[in-house]
């Protein structure tokens, strides 16, 4: 009975240092707010070699397709098992550096997905902390579809970089 109830208090305790060490020791920003308070859908961060990236609200890297530049959604099905649409169920919202470039475009499920400057946002799913950037310049396809993937910068889109030597299709 002891040794349980000194697990528990133990356990209990770990888990307040490890919220309490990631509050503090985290030095990655937290997205900004739109100016009307809300949190944005979309804001930007710095990133080594890329430069100013759009973020969504976890601080994930976005990305558009090369072949969605049309407007036309192309990422359907096994697709969206790599890549997150950014949704939105209103208007998006961003921090100044963003605002004036976003709209919505409606997906083929009727859902209505974020655009900037007229390209769809996604995040990529093997992105797995914020500021990584590995599908910039990432090549794949689904169902006959091929995709290149680049980071959406505040300047338009990344020239590809350190997810370009890597190629998958499904």
């Amino acid at each position: 009975m002891t040794r349980s109830r000194s697990r528990a208090v133990c356990g209990a305790a770990l888990a307040a240092l490890a919220l309490a060490v990631s509050a503090c020791g985290n030095d990655t920003e937290q997205p900004a707010a739109a100016a009307n308070g809300k949190p944005s859908t979309v804001s930007v961060d710095q990133v080594d070699g890329i430069g100013a990236v759009l973020v969504d609200q976890a601080g994930a890297a976005l990305y558009t397709p090369d072949e969605e530049a049309d407007g036309k959604i192309l990422c359907v099905a096994d697709c969206l098992g790599f890549w997150t649409p950014v949704a939105t169920t209103g208007a998006p919202t961003a921090a100044d550096d963003v605002t004036g470039n976003l709209d919505t475009i409606k997906r083929p499920d009727g859902s209505m997905q974020v655009t900037y400057a007229g390209k769809p946002l996604y995040s990529f799913t093997e992105d797995t902390q914020p500021g990584q950037v590995t599908g910039d310049g990432f090549k794949d396809s689904f169902a006959g579809q091929s995709f290149t993937w680049h980071a959406v910068t505040t300047k338009g889109t990344s020239s590809g970089g350190s997810g370009g030597g890597r190629t998958y299709g499904y």
